[in-house]
């Protein structure tokens, strides 16, 4: 089965992840790339002002600290990597300093390695960054992969043209990514793809065109490598009567306007290209053209050629824009075309695709899409849920049977371990039980940790917001002040989703808070409620309209295919 983990791609890579076991790896590390570049290498990095939930998790791993400086000295010192890796390390620390970038590479750098392990032997990576941290990632992949399984950087344009003098400095518009391309081995999966010529091109290299429009070239049917059936004799124009008429196919006898054929092979070290069969096809088509050089020419009409094999500048992929059907709201996100072409080419279906910082989950809708077995990773939970959601508006509920998702709780034992390790996260993997959609923040939330939406009518629709709390003592307080929050925030409904069994107090207050009526059909509703984190595991849900599922922008004009609609929530 397909899998989601929700966790740090190191211990899961180390983990669950066999040696040779896939085939293609896509990763795309958070970096805040909006930082100064004085920033970014300086010993005393301020507040970087992270704004997607992936790089807020890995915030601290970006940092040089205490931490840091000891993972140094087991990689690059102690041999916990091989000796190349640590050798590069050792060459960054040096150039470098201890800065942010330095904490960056030294993280990176087991995971490469790991990464490289669960690679088959005709495995790809491909690795998206961008042009600050590039030049340090390949030398850091020359060490992992070996200088040799370099293939290319592919520079992605991912935006029109722009200044960039805002940053303080003298700077060229910054309008690309670059996508670091290695193997695993010398043979890889292959199967390139082609774009159609664009019209400079066209007139470029198509010059001639028939009366009816056609463009075509004149291509050469020789070659100067031999190659299949490349002996043999053709008829070819000479001046005058200077050779010989042979017994030719009846379409070859005649002279034609003082013209005479001869049988011929290629000369001066050239071939035949093409087999004499194909040569007669061409004949009998009207593709053969006698020039008065004698030898034939063939006519390559533009639209029979496939098009533009790959190029390793990619200009023909638009990013997703604020208005792009596909947009999920998350910053980072890349849009679905150009990982389709990296699957597309590096893969085949059946085969696995990896993506150990999965982020908002479009390597794995690609890799469904195109039938490839997937693995995807993710650091925060928010990015675990939203893949969810995201899986579930594409290709509908029934595909939560065929992947399985580790890492989350399971039952409460496991949702007091998350909530131990990382509250913010205990928070949102708990709104995310109700359908809500979590913060992708946790500081002036004002007590809501996220918002869930129904329809009103067609056109508008309604929230419920959430509340979390995990500890031991609740409090009437609690649901005073989520009550609150729905007034101000001119809200329908609240939930408290609580750790605790919820006190008489408590109740009593849910009790007070009144009725929320449904315009749709009338029905009426408790205005606040109260839910406990081991109803949410046995499967129990607030008593609330339909839900459309999260992540979908409200205010957009077409919805997902399978976004629920007005008519199916009416019906409840």
């Amino acid at each position: 089965m397909n899998r989601l983990f929700y966790g740090d791609n190191l211990e899961i890579l180390r983990g669950h992840v066999a040696d040779e076991s896939v085939d293609l790896v896509y990763l795309d590390p958070p970096f805040n790339s909006n930082r100064s570049y004085n920033v970014i290498f300086s010993r005393h990095a301020g507040d970087a002002g992270d704004d997607a939930a992936q790089i807020e998790a890995f915030d601290d791993t970006w940092h040089w600290t205490p931490l840091t400086d000891q993972q140094y000295q087991r990689y690059a010192l102690a041999g916990e990597l091989p000796p190349q890796v640590a050798d590069a390390l050792t060459a960054f620390r040096t150039l470098l300093g201890e800065n942010d970038a330095l904490a960056y590479l030294v993280n990176m750098a087991p995971r490469l390695v790991e990464l490289h392990r669960a690679l088959k032997p005709t495995g790809s990576l491909y690795l998206h960054c961008d042009p600050t941290m590039s030049p340090y990632l390949r030398v850091l992949l020359d060490a992992t992969f070996g200088p040799v399984r370099f293939h290319n950087e592919i520079i992605w344009k991912r935006t029109s043209a722009h200044s960039d003098s805002k940053q303080g400095r003298a700077a060229y518009g910054s309008i690309h990514d670059v996508i670091l391309f290695y193997t695993k081995d010398k043979i890889a999966e292959w199967t390139p793809y082609h774009t159609p010529y664009d019209e400079a091109y066209l007139e470029s290299e198509y010059r001639h065109v028939t009366p009816d429009g056609r463009r075509y070239q004149e291509g050469n049917p020789t070659a100067a490598k031999p190659g299949g059936e490349v002996s043999f004799e053709w008829p070819v124009k000479r001046y005058g009567n200077d050779g010989w008429v042979a017994d030719l196919d009846d379409e070859y006898k005649a002279p034609v306007n003082g013209w005479t054929y001869m049988m011929v092979r290629p000369y001066n070290n050239r071939y035949w290209a093409y087999s004499k069969e194909n040569l007669r096809i061409f004949a009998k088509t009207g593709k053969l053209i006698h020039r008065s050089t004698g030898f034939p020419r063939i006519m390559l009409f533009a639209e029979e050629m496939p098009g533009i094999g790959p190029q390793d500048i990619w200009t023909d992929i638009p990013p997703v824009t604020a208005g792009a059907a596909e947009r999920l709201g998350y910053q980072t996100q890349k849009p679905l075309r150009l990982l389709e072409r990296i699957i597309g080419v590096s893969s085949k279906e059946g085969d696995v695709v990896l993506d150990p910082f999965c982020g908002c989950g479009t390597t794995i809708d690609a890799a469904q899409r195109l039938k490839r077995r997937w693995i995807g990773i993710d650091i925060a939970y928010i990015a675990v849920d939203l893949m969810e959601k995201r899986l579930q508006h594409a290709y509908g509920s029934s595909i939560s049977g065929t992947y399985d998702v580790l890492g989350i709780p399971r039952d409460m034992g496991g949702a007091q371990a998350l909530f131990q390790k990382s509250p913010f996260d205990f928070e949102r993997w708990a709104v995310s039980r109700i359908n809500a959609q979590p913060n992708l923040k946790q500081v002036g939330d004002k007590g809501v940790d996220g918002v869930a939406r129904f329809y009103l009518d067609k056109k508008t629709t309604g929230r419920v917001l959430a509340s979390v709390k995990g500890g031991k003592a609740i409090g009437p307080q609690f649901v005073l002040e989520l009550l609150g929050a729905v007034e101000t925030q001119k809200a329908q409904m609240g939930v408290l989703i609580t750790m605790a069994e919820p006190t008489p107090g408590v109740l009593d207050a849910v009790n007070h808070g009144g009725t929320y009526t449904w315009p749709v059909n009338g029905q009426a509703y408790p205005r606040i409620q109260v839910i406990t984190v081991a109803d949410l595991l046995h499967g129990k849900r607030p008593n609330m309209p339909p839900l459309m599922l999260p992540y979908i922008q409200a205010a957009r004009a077409q919805p997902a295919p399978l976004q629920m609609t007005f008519d199916e929530a009416a019906a409840g």
